[in-house]
């Protein structure tokens, strides 16, 4: 991601000369070049002076927490580096933290080894001293073992990459909601104080009047270029298109996007809930305007649910340069007699178009809900894929993750009287399994939905955050999966302190 960095960090010692310093170094700019150029990677790596000190580890940890381009620290014992002198250092580091485990050489050249090759080559020693201070400080970090060329380690580095570009972002990011959730709704409330805490974001409202003011004192000029771009973009239904009995809608829609946008851009926000029993002077529930915005980026949740529009934003931050989107997503079905029963996954009108497997088609349908006029909506259909569903809930004492790696399928048949966007998947490892740990975790209805990355990146994101994390896929068995809940209970109830 532009402008974000991943700042190697190489340990040694003084102990076999400045000769060897001077070749840790030269070693250690090969592996920084190769990471640095490896697609899988979506960031800047970028090298730091070896350390051999525990005042310039210290001093390195502390610059990369004042320095807002850095997005975490990977770091390497390329020799022995004794590590009492990384004490202080990772104690001040509130960056994220990688443990690369690898060495300069493929291969062992046997002929030619001596003792100088064994001091200088010793990361299989070296490492072992350093993590066992990152486990008696009980440091989060991730581990990637093997060797720095390799395809599936360069990926492995990627994919925490992303989940530090999330971390980072939820760090920053400001979410603005337009009313309050929906009325006696349980999953979608939360600790707003809490969720600033643990993760950063800030959460705050505003009145739905206040954006359909904004919305209201549009330019008809703009409204005019907008509307050219959904005609030239998607397919329009005849009775939107212009001169047509439905025309006004597609402008209204159109006007309460970029009202919307504005709005956001005003107050430097990524992410935005609304909420269908509060929308004040707006015409219409925003339909094409939410799935646009999400499509740019935003992260949104339906029904006020700010935590789900949260995890859409980072996840879509996280799937940086990733073919396949990611949308906010409803569990809303089932078609219990298929051969491996599925779930058709919807909302009312907000799926993103990032997900779309064809051109998205713009039309209007009446909504029976929320007491306005008809929303101008896409419609598609998700193509088939490996997909991950995620949940984020707040069950009071903590935060709780669940993730099902899914199948997406294409529909067993047309659905002509549908008039919203979907996606229809088998769950892992069936829909029985899934759902019954879904709902024993207490998972949400709300989901974000993505076909971008699969379930290392949210393992990885949730140990950077230090939240709790359960997946369900293949090989979950709902009492084994039970049985983990109580684990983690206890675990978590342990870590947190009294």
């Amino acid at each position: 991601m532009q402008g974000k960095q991943l700042w190697f960090v190489t340990g040694s010692q003084h102990l076999y000369g400045e000769e060897a310093i001077e070749q840790v170094a030269s070693n250690s700019a090969d592996i920084v070049a190769a990471l640095d150029s490896a697609g899988a990677i979506p960031a800047d790596v970028v090298a730091k002076p070896v350390l051999t000190t525990p005042e310039a580890i210290r001093q390195v940890m502390l610059e990369a927490n004042t320095d807002d381009s850095c997005i975490g620290v990977v770091t390497w014992m390329h020799t022995f580096s004794p590590a009492k002198m990384w004490i202080a250092g990772l104690g001040v580091l509130q960056k994220p933290l990688l443990h690369l485990h690898t060495q300069h050489n493929v291969d062992l050249p046997w002929a030619d080894i001596d003792m100088d090759f064994m001091n200088l080559n010793q990361a299989a020693h070296g490492d072992r001293e350093f993590g066992y201070m990152l486990t008696r400080l009980r440091h989060r970090r991730k581990t990637v073992v093997g060797h720095w060329s390799h395809a599936d380690v360069q990926e492995r580095i990627g994919n925490w990459t992303r989940a530090a570009l999330g971390w980072h972002e939820v760090q920053h990011l400001n979410l603005v909601r337009f009313g309050d959730n929906m009325r006696n709704v349980g999953v979608t409330e939360g600790d707003k104080v809490e969720a600033q805490i643990k993760l950063g974001v800030k959460v705050n409202t505003f009145g739905v009047n206040d954006l359909a003011d904004r919305v209201a004192r549009i330019d008809e000029k703009a409204v005019d270029d907008l509307v050219a771009e959904y005609e030239q973009a998607y397919k329009v239904a005849t009775e939107l298109r212009a001169g047509a009995e439905r025309h006004s809608s597609l402008r209204d829609a159109a006007r309460i996007e970029l009202g919307l946008r504005s709005f956001l851009e005003e107050k430097g926000a990524m992410a935005f809930t609304d909420n269908f029993e509060d929308l004040g002077a707006l015409k219409q529930l925003p339909g094409i305007a939410v799935q646009r915005l999400m499509a740019d980026g935003y992260g949104f949740g339906g029904e006020g649910d700010w935590k789900t529009a949260v995890l859409v934003r980072l996840m879509k931050v996280m799937s940086t340069g990733l073919e396949g989107g990611t949308s906010f997503m409803e569990d809303y079905t089932y078609n219990l007699g298929a051969e491996s029963p599925q779930i058709l996954g919807a909302h009312m009108l907000e799926v993103c178009p990032s997900i779309a497997g064809d051109k998205p088609t713009c039309e209007i349908h009446p909504l029976g809900i929320g007491d306005r006029e008809d929303p101008v909506r896409l419609v598609f259909t998700a193509p088939p894929g490996p997909a991950l569903a995620v949940g984020l809930m707040d069950l009071g004492t903590r935060m709780r993750l669940v993730a099902n790696e899914v199948e997406t399928v294409e529909p067993e048949q047309d659905l002509p009287n549908l008039p919203v966007a979907r996606a229809v998947w088998e769950p892992k490892p069936d829909l029985q399994t899934s759902a019954e740990s879904w709902l024993t975790a207490g998972g949400p209805h709300h989901t974000s939905y993505t076909m971008a990355f699969g379930r290392e990146v949210m393992e990885d994101f949730a140990e950077i955050a230090g939240i709790e994390l359960v997946t369900i896929g293949e090989g979950t068995t709902a009492r084994d999966f039970k049985q983990e809940l109580r684990w983690n209970q206890v675990y978590h109830h342990l870590e947190g302190g009294l």
